[in-house]
C-alpha cells in the first residue's frame, strides 16, 4: 500500500471505523446531545462543540497546507466561537466536521508520495515535512477524540 494511501486510512480510522484505540470520533459523538457538547463541565476546559470545531478547522488547515498554501489559524480560526447553540446548529457542525474530514482524507489519499519528505509551505522547521504533518493531524484527532469522550462521560 502507497504511503499516502496508509496516512488517509490512518486519519480516516482516527474518525470512523475500526482502529486500535477506544471508539472513533464519530462513535463517541453518538448520543451526544448540542446541550451536552455546549457544556462545560470542567471549568476552563474547552466544551466537546468547540473541540469538534477546532478539529474541523485543523483538517481544513492541513487540506490547504497540502494544496500549497502556506498558512497559520488566528485564536478565533483554531478555537471557532459558538453562535447558535440550538440542536439543529449542532448536528449542522457534525456534518460540517464530516464533510472536512472527508475533503483531508481525500487529499492526502491523491498527495504525491513523492512529496512527502518536503517540508509544508511556511514552516521554517527542518523537521515540520508533510509525513510529520499528516502523522500530526491523526495524533491531533486521537487526542481530541479522548478530551470529548472524557467530557461526554462526565455528563452522563
Amino acid at each position: 500500500m502507497p504511503e499516502c494511501s496508509r496516512l488517509a486510512d490512518q486519519i480516516r480510522r482516527t474518525f470512523a471505523g475500526e482502529n486500535w484505540h477506544d471508539a472513533p470520533l464519530l462513535e463517541i459523538l453518538e448520543g451526544v446531545t448540542a446541550e451536552m457538547a455546549a457544556a462545560r463541565p470542567i471549568a476552563k476546559a474547552h466544551t466537546i462543540w468547540e473541540i469538534l470545531l477546532h478539529i474541523a478547522a485543523w483538517d481544513k488547515a492541513v487540506t490547504r497546507r497540502l494544496a500549497g498554501e502556506a498558512l497559520e489559524l488566528s485564536d478565533e480560526e483554531n478555537f471557532p466561537p459558538i453562535r447558535d447553540k440550538s440542536e439543529a446548529a449542532w448536528q449542522k457542525a457534525i456534518a460540517s466536521v464530516q464533510s472536512t474530514h472527508a475533503a483531508l482524507v481525500q487529499a492526502v489519499e491523491a498527495f504525491p508520495e513523492a512529496r512527502l519528505r518536503e517540508r509544508v509551505p511556511g514552516k521554517k522547521q527542518a523537521h515540520y515535512t508533510f509525513f510529520y504533518m499528516l502523522s500530526g493531524i491523526a495524533q491531533h484527532e486521537v487526542y481530541h477524540a479522548g478530551q470529548i469522550l472524557m467530557l461526554k462521560r462526565a455528563q452522563i
